[in-house]
């Protein structure tokens, strides 16, 4: 009998877990090639999975809801003719297998069943990855929230479970805690011992979590809460952003350089040609898709800054795929990728950058639109700031940030001499990781930059 694993699909760069949303398919289906099996979301898009080999869905190892590791097997199918179909409930074994394509199938010649575990003691192996304590099951996700909230073993056997034969879900948990009074969640029970049975690595970590010669970040300390405060739970959205963030300030040694540019004709180009450009494509011409032009121009005159890093080696990308950070109406940023941004004219990098703006708003954008990216473009001066520091978005090795334009007045340079007029300047923000960027380089890309923006040409077509 030939199966084989179907495991949660890696669907884009830094996406590390997806959550089930609903299966398509129950045990026992009859699957074809390319047939769609699942629907899994991510932080940042929403899309159904495919079965790349045909047979009999005989075993499904992940409920909807759970959180996945990309990898981790979700599903077995049976791709020979006669099959025989297992009803098992759905577990989570954490079979992780490296996986690069949309889909990844690890087969094997027979599935065994998983055994019994018993109930661990304090010196259980590391290797237990199924802690069971007084006769209840808990997972590796629910111990490892016991642990970073300090809750001790015997509060833990005091939450009721949801889950199969009494066990406690993520969603439990998550629901203990929020209903938790203050005082309790600060201060450890004195009749509770601490877990002792290990706790392993949560399922879904970052690219960077296993970076090396990574460093554990500080621990946060407590924080105050009085009685006149309103606390919010971050969505799954922010909590990793915000992990992200604190990776990429962990691992990359943050410099930024600044350069101011006028941008005088480069305005007045846009102001002549938005309206007309407006009726003939029913499109608004904004400036992005010229800071895009100008950066793709300055990536193929620094390819160094178009690189990533692994270890002591240094990756060149040969192509320039440019994100663009867009902000969404619940306050948290997405970066859709232009590919191959230096292919492009004027036209065909506004239609692009329009497109992925609006899909990204809606929640449309596929894995693809956010997979690839070399080099990121964040315009903090489409939000009124004339400059930024922006956080470079692994494992790219650099960040730019556009701020606002502004009107100044300035010295001019004319044959007849120097005059005093009103001229249009920004700011640009250069972030660049020192581990592979000096500050030579660093700086004179955006000098680079800043030149192809001063030198528009007004003539130009779109």
């Amino acid at each position: 009998m030939a199966r084989v694993e179907m495991v949660m699909p890696k669907m884009g760069e830094s996406i590390m877990e997806g959550t089930v949303l609903r299966w398509l398919k129950n045990v026992g289906d009859r699957i074809e090639e390319d047939e769609s099996v699942l629907e899994v979301a991510t932080d940042k898009v929403d899309t159904e999975v495919p079965a790349i080999q045909g047979g009999i869905l005989t075993q499904i190892l992940a409920k909807e809801g759970d959180v996945i590791p990309v990898g981790q097997a979700i599903a077995i199918i049976d791709t020979s003719n006669a099959s025989q179909v297992t009803h098992e409930e759905p577990t989570m074994e954490p079979t992780v297998t490296a996986s690069n394509s949309p889909v990844t199938e690890k087969v094997q010649e027979e599935v065994q069943p998983p055994a019994t575990t018993p109930a661990p003691t304090a010196a259980a192996s590391a290797d237990n990855i199924k802690p069971t304590f007084e006769g209840r099951f808990y997972s590796p996700l629910v111990l490892n929230i016991a642990r970073q909230e300090s809750i001790g073993m015997a509060e833990l056997e005091q939450i009721p479970g949801t889950g199969s034969d009494g066990r406690v879900t993520k969603k439990d948990i998550l629901e203990y805690l929020e209903n938790r009074q203050t005082v309790n969640a600060s201060a450890t029970p004195v009749a509770s011992a601490p877990i002792s049975a290990p706790v392993p690595a949560e399922p879904v970590q970052s690219q960077s979590a296993v970076a090396p010669g990574s460093v554990s970040p500080a621990s946060q300390p407590a924080v105050s809460v009085s009685g006149n405060v309103e606390i919010l739970e971050m969505d799954r959205m922010r909590k990793l952003i915000a992990q992200r963030m604190v990776d990429s300030k962990r691992i990359s040694p943050h410099v930024t350089s600044f350069v101011e540019a006028d941008v005088t004709n480069l305005v007045n180009w846009r102001n002549k040609m938005k309206e007309a450009y407006q009726k003939r494509e029913g499109e608004n011409l904004t400036f992005t898709p010229i800071f895009i032009e100008a950066v793709a121009k300055a990536i193929k005159d620094f390819p160094l800054i178009n690189v990533s890093v692994d270890g002591d080696r240094i990756i060149r990308r040969k192509d320039i795929n440019i994100g663009v950070a867009v902000a969404l109406p619940n306050g948290n940023l997405i970066v859709p990728v232009i590919r191959n941004a230096d292919q492009m004219n004027l036209n065909g990098l506004t239609k692009k950058i329009n497109d992925l703006a609006n899909r990204a708003r809606l929640n449309k954008l596929t894995p693809e639109d956010l997979s690839d990216g070399t080099y990121t473009v964040s315009n903090v001066g489409s939000f009124g700031n004339v400059m930024g520091t922006p956080i470079i978005m692994q494992p790219q090795v650099a960040i730019l940030a556009v701020g606002a334009i502004k009107k100044k007045p300035a010295v001019i340079e004319t044959p007849e001499g120097d005059l005093i007029g009103i001229r249009h300047f920004m700011f640009l923000s250069h972030s660049y990781d020192h581990r592979v960027v000096d500050g030579s380089l660093g700086g004179m890309f955006v000098k680079r930059v800043s030149d192809y923006l001063e030198g528009f040409d007004l003539n130009t077509t779109i």
